[in-house]
């Protein structure tokens, strides 16, 4: 026995309206619905050996929105297998006309920052393998970071 948690296991999203994010996390990001409670809850999951890694929780239209700054979840990320898949939730994102935050090159992962439609902070990221990575410790440091090793078609976006 250890300790130590296993992985994260799933975020709990409070929003207004479940079934407007519940669409939007279907369409958006493709996430499959394994039980969902109309005006109430749904629980989703990319990956679907996962009863859910998202538990979206309706508190209703009057309920404050996050803000900038504040104490709490500022986003969680959604992992995407390689490169390729990287660049093609980013052309899915501008297709569905999701604004981007911004696009962090942090040496070893690219990551693409938006918003669901609360305002909640969501990512999709790629990161090298383990192997690939310069060196295994301080992997964020600024002789690291912005390497630009992840060219793609979010270069328009980064350099915004």
């Amino acid at each position: 026995m250890s300790y130590r948690p296993k992985y994260l296991g799933h975020v709990n999203i409070y929003v207004r309206d479940v079934e407007r994010s519940h669409r939007w996390y279907q369409d958006v990001l493709g996430l499959h619905t394994y039980h969902y409670r109309p005006g109430r809850a749904a629980f989703m999951s990319a990956d679907l050996d996962q009863s859910h890694e998202v538990a979206l929780m309706q508190v209703g239209d009057d309920a404050d929105g996050p803000r900038a700054k504040q104490v709490g979840l500022n986003h969680f990320a959604f992992m995407m297998a390689s490169l390729d898949d990287l660049k093609e939730a980013y052309e899915r994102l501008k297709d569905k006309g999701v604004k981007i935050d911004h696009i962090g090159d942090h040496g070893i992962s690219l990551g693409i920052y938006f918003r669901d439609p609360d305002g909640n902070g969501v990512e999709v990221s790629y990161e090298l393998p383990r192997d690939q990575w310069p060196r295994q410790e301080r992997v964020f440091d600024s002789d690291i970071v912005g390497r630009g090793q992840f060219p793609g078609p979010w270069d328009q976006d980064r350099a915004a």
